[in-house]
């Protein structure tokens, strides 16, 4: 997956590998230059010009040296935050195809770690660690070659320990793979922990769970510390056995030089050489050995977001899509749909359940909690499937269409009129982003919420907090039916929209629907029975059915579960009234 993002940058990944190269060489071209200072530039009888010449050859490798590894210090941090940035989007980009089915068995809390922490590793890994492994891996070989011809006697010695230095590296190696990515995922979980603690701050500090979510928090990060003990004690225990191995073959190889120094088979100069080049080759295969953790680390990092970037929505597209009629009629239709939420499949949430809504009809959905009125609300926009039966939209099956084209059909107002972490204008264009700022106003106006967005301290360009918290429920509301009215789509869903609300809040957010449902189709969820008889059609359901249809009066009339509510429900009025 790395890979696949870094080649799309050929002229930057050529100008890293070049830069890598010399360096390399430039690293390797100090032993030469120190052999043929010593051997020339310390002869005895030496011209002082002679020595001065051998001097400016090792200076000027030194020069090359650092100005290819600024060169490849650029482009390969360059690269990493490159290839990290594009797969940070590709990976968000894939995120917003996928179906909430997806959300409901992962967390979006491990997924938002997995965003940060594992590509803040692929991010070191690709800018330093593979940087440090290739220029490593070149002095490695280029030194191997050069050692050899320097002097091949001394060489096969020293590279008879090679096998033994390499088993360690792939035993090891196979180990710190599983540890890394158990390390990872333990990471997550301390990720995950606490942005859903911060997110319900106010009712851990309402309940005094302060001590026991401190606690759980600690029993996470311990499990997390003992995985990366884990970790370093085998990398450590690794490091320890290759330069063990590599510096003592080394030093055993310099001794034997010595002897044939002595004997007149080496000159001075090439001894130097060897035992220069010899450190820059063990040290290279040393820093092999500690980066090999960091990348299966950073492989492990890979390929947790690659399963997210390969992750296929279960709500996709078909291969010809149908297109809806237009003008839009405002129809919508179910016939004998069955469905189960993929995270309860045991229990089905609509029951062979048939309704036919008319173009410009308000039918309201009324029923006890958990009857599977959401549910239609999820299923009309095709955020699932169901297992049986059919929807269709204006005429068309749903699944004919593209998602997003039957998304365009419906403006939908939450129970709790979800806002995002940017500005009062912001989130009411988050209706028709390209929408004109009279469009926006109109609609703030038409919502009842533009007289105390206006008085807020910098009007509509105010932050209205994370998720809108600086937002009173009421406004909050107000502002979600705003987005509504700039979206002016055909189908208006209303979910529980004056639930959480107090009266005055309730009469002011009611006008706003009142507006809002003005020709067009409505379907309307509300426990409070109030809110629903002016509609044109009540709704009556029981445990994923159909038990009750008609007005509220034929209805209340009828005995059925629909008049138990509404006596419970005005009975209760009554008595507080």
């Amino acid at each position: 997956m790395v890979w696949d993002h870094a080649r799309q940058y050929p002229r930057q990944l050529a100008f890293a590998w070049a830069a890598l190269l010399v360096s390399a060489l430039a690293t390797l071209g100090i032993p030469a230059g120190l052999r043929l200072v010593v051997d020339r530039g310390f002869a005895e009888g030496g011209d002082p010009a002679d020595i001065a010449r051998w001097f400016r050859y090792l200076l000027m490798i030194v020069i090359v040296l650092g100005i290819a590894t600024a060169f490849r210090f650029y482009f390969v941090s360059w690269l990493g935050e490159r290839v990290v940035a594009d797969i940070r989007s590709a990976v968000h980009r894939n995120l917003m195809r996928l179906a909430p089915a997806f959300f409901e068995e992962n967390s979006p809390k491990e997924i938002s770690s997995r965003m940060t922490s594992d590509t803040a590793i692929i991010e070191q890994v690709v800018g330093t660690t593979v940087s440090v492994a290739l220029r490593n891996a070149i002095m490695a070989i280029l030194g191997t070659a050069y050692l050899f011809w320097l002097a091949p006697e001394l060489s096969v010695t020293l590279f008879i320990a090679i096998p033994v230095i390499i088993i360690p590296i792939v035993l090891f190696g196979r180990r710190l793979r599983d540890v890394s990515r158990s390390s990872q995922d333990r990471v997550a979980d301390v990720g995950a922990m606490v942005s859903e603690v911060l997110g319900a701050m106010k009712i851990v500090q309402a309940f005094g769970q302060e001590r026991r979510e401190g606690a759980r928090f600690g029993e996470a990060v311990e499990a997390t510390f003992d995985t990366a003990k884990k970790r370093i004690l085998i990398r450590a225990v690794m490091t320890a056995i290759i330069i063990t191995l590599v510096f003592g073959a080394l030093t055993l190889v310099m001794w034997r030089g010595a002897l044939m120094v002595v004997s007149g088979d080496l000159s001075g100069g090439t001894i130097v050489a060897f035992v220069i080049a010899g450190i820059i080759v063990a040290g290279a295969f040393g820093a092999l050995t500690e980066v090999y953790g960091d990348l299966l680390r950073g492989a492990g990092a890979a390929s947790r977001l690659d399963e997210l970037l390969r992750q296929a929505p279960t709500i996709a597209p078909p291969a010809r899509p149908l297109a809806l009629p237009i003008p839009p009629r405002g129809s919508l239709s179910f016939r004998n749909v069955t469905f189960r939420y993929p995270t309860r499949p045991e229990t089905a949430a609509l029951v062979d359940f048939s309704l036919e809504v008319e173009p410009g009809e308000t039918v309201a959905i009324v029923g006890p909690s958990g009857a599977g009125k959401s549910t239609i609300f999820q299923l009309a926009e095709r955020f699932y499937d169901p297992q049986a039966g059919s929807i269709r939209l204006d005429g068309v099956p749903l699944t004919a269409v593209d998602p997003a084209e039957i998304r365009q059909r419906f403006a939908f107002v939450p129970q709790d009129g979800v806002l995002f972490s940017a500005n009062a204008r912001d989130n009411l264009r988050y209706g028709a982003w390209d929408a004109s700022e009279d469009s926006i106003l109109d609609a703030a106006r038409a919502a009842n919420a533009l007289h105390f967005l206006q008085e807020l301290p910098q009007g509509l360009d105010t932050y209205l907090g994370e998720s809108g918290t600086r937002m009173s429920g009421g406004q909050q509301q107000r502002i979600a039916i705003a987005r509504a009215l700039l979206r002016d789509a055909p189908i208006l869903l209303l979910d529980e929209a004056t639930s959480a609300l107090d009266a005055e809040s309730e009469q002011a957010v009611q006008q706003a629907l009142d507006r809002l449902m003005q020709h067009r189709t409505t379907l309307v969820i509300a426990h409070r029975l109030a809110t629903v008889r002016k509609a044109d059609r009540i709704v009556v359901m029981e445990a994923g059915r159909i038990v009750e249809q008609g007005t509220h009066a034929e209805l209340s009339r009828a005995g059925g579960l629909y008049a138990r509510l509404a006596s419970l429900q005005f009975a209760d009025v009554g008595a507080s009234s």
